[in-house]
Order: C-alpha cells, then structure tokens, then sequence
C-alpha cells in the first residue's frame, strides 16, 4: 500500500438544462489537487486556500473519515488539499474534491470499489456544501465525461461524450451566500405542471440520444429547461442577456450551471468559441457584472498523478 497518493479530480456541470439531479457533465475547466499521506491517528487537512480544516466540515474530510470508518483502517490520514475549482459558483467545487478523496483512498488502500461504491462514498462528502447526499457532479468528476444518476438504489451510467463538443463558461464576480446550493435548491418549485414536465423530460431524453449518438447539435440544441432555470436565474444578474447575446454568437444551448451563478454555453469545435466568450461577458457587463469566461471540453475522470 503506497504511503502517499495525490489525485487531481475536474471541474463539473449538473443538470445539463432539463436534467435536474440526474445529468453531470465532467469538463477540464478547473482541477483540483489532493494528496494523501498515512499517519498513525486521527484526520488532518493542510491547504493554503480558504477552506475549512476541521474534517467534519470539509467535503474531503467526511468522505475519508467515512472510509476509514466503514473499511474499519486503524491509519490516520492527511489530506493536503489545492483547490483549482472556484468555490460556490456552480462548478462542483466540492464533488471535485470528495471525488479526488475517494480515488487517492481507493488507491492508497487497495480497495478495488467499483464504479457506483466510489460515487456513493463521494456523495457522501456532499453534505459538508448542500446539506444534502446528491451525487450528479460527484459521479461526473469520478468517471468522467456525461453521466446519468439514478438512486434507490445508486446507479450510474457513463457515456463518452462526442469529441467535438465544446462549452463556454462564465464565472461572474459575485459574493456568493455560505450554503449556497441549499439557498438555490430552496427556490425551486414545489409543484409543477404537467406541460412543463413533459417539455423537460422530451429535451432530456434528447440529451441522452445526442450523447448515445455523438451528435453534439442535438445535445446543444436540447438544453432547454423550463422549471429550474426560470426559478432561479433571478440569482444571477444578467442572466437574461447573457443567454440571449450567446446564442446570438453561436451558441447551441445556454443554461446555469448547477446551482449557479455560473453560465454554460454548449457548442462545437468549429464554432467561434471566443465570440461566444465575449457575448456572455458582454451579457454580464450590461449588469454591471464582471466575469471571467473559459473555454473547456468535456475531462476524463479523477486520476492519479505523480509528484
């Protein structure tokens, strides 16, 4: 068993429009970085950024105080931790960090999980950011690529996305409230009508024919979302022209990323990416919002590295 494992975990987008806690998308916008090491007692977390350091309130920390607990291991754990995936914007800050938990403690203790046991003790990590077990961003920076989440019990699906699919992201320059994917889960509507519901479910399911058949216009075309996005796009100022000025660029679809405030642009390889990057900036400016805007495409999963 290696005494020190680091593990680097991407970035993600949920939902995907229509596909509220069930679709995650990994993409290699941001990284972060978590190295293990074996100690004789007890969980410590050393970072440099501003995070929380007590394990009972770190994503990392429950998911290794977790594991060590259920696999019943005597060893005490450091978790040396740099974040790279900006912190409450929509990005799966949090699932990227329980993800690169889980793949390094797997490593490091020669556990051999399968697939659905390392996004569960992920999701675990889950609850120190929404307050809640949700594992769509999680599954996403585990496996990587487009996943489909269903629970009760846990199930994930992995497809490869088509190779030439592209997204534009927009990180605005906002103050975002402590718990801020349980303030923007606690928008959402109740009840819903039936019409809506369909619409939602149609533009899904062709979100999972568009990635089953590589067709990175069908996908783009279908992140259409008339429940989540309506209730919560209010949090985000600018949200209105920011959509309207990329798809006026080239986009094929446009949504909130996650919980938000973060934007996504879908598109294709061959479209003009920074023409869309500048339209969402643009969008954002008109309410006296800066934001900085990123180019991606969709990553490969957590993986080891070596240091």
């Amino acid at each position: 068993m290696a005494a020190t494992v680091t593990v680097r975990a991407p970035s993600s987008t949920a939902n995907l429009g229509p596909g509220f806690d069930v679709f995650g998308l990994a993409v290699d916008a941001f990284f972060d970085e978590i190295t293990l090491t074996k100690k004789n007692s007890g969980v410590t977390i050393v970072t440099k950024d501003n995070i929380p350091t007590n394990p009972d309130n770190n994503t990392a920390g429950l998911v290794i105080k977790n594991m060590l607990k259920k696999f019943k291991i005597k060893d005490g754990v450091e978790i040396k931790i740099k974040k790279g995936v900006p912190a409450g914007f929509g990005m799966g800050s949090s699932a990227a960090s329980a993800a690169a938990a889980v793949i390094a403690f797997n490593q490091m203790f020669e556990l051999k999980l399968d697939d659905n046991a390392l996004v569960e003790f992920a999701g675990f990590g889950e609850k120190a950011s929404a307050g809640s077990v949700h594992y769509d961003n999680v599954a996403a920076s585990v496996l990587g690529g487009f996943v489909i989440v269903r629970t009760n019990p846990l199930d994930v699906i992995k497809i490869e996305p088509p190779m030439n699919l592209r997204m534009c992201i927009a990180v605005p320059t906002l103050e975002v409230p402590k718990k801020k994917t349980k303030v923007s889960r606690g928008v959402i509507p109740k009840k819903v009508r039936l019409g809506d519901s369909i619409a939602n479910l149609s533009n899904a399911a062709v979100i999972v024919a568009g990635f089953m058949k590589k067709d990175s216009d069908l996908i783009g075309k279908s992140i259409k979302d008339v429940i989540v996005e309506p209730a919560r796009q209010h949090m985000i100022p600018g949200f209105s022209k920011v959509k309207e000025n990329a798809l006026k660029a080239g986009a094929l679809g446009v949504t909130i990323s996650g919980a938000g405030p973060s934007v996504i642009a879908f598109s294709k390889s061959n479209a003009d990416l920074k023409k869309i990057a500048l339209a969402m900036s643009k969008g954002f400016a008109s309410a006296n919002t800066k934001c900085q805007t990123v180019i991606c495409k969709p990553s490969k999963g957590a993986i080891a590295i070596k240091k």
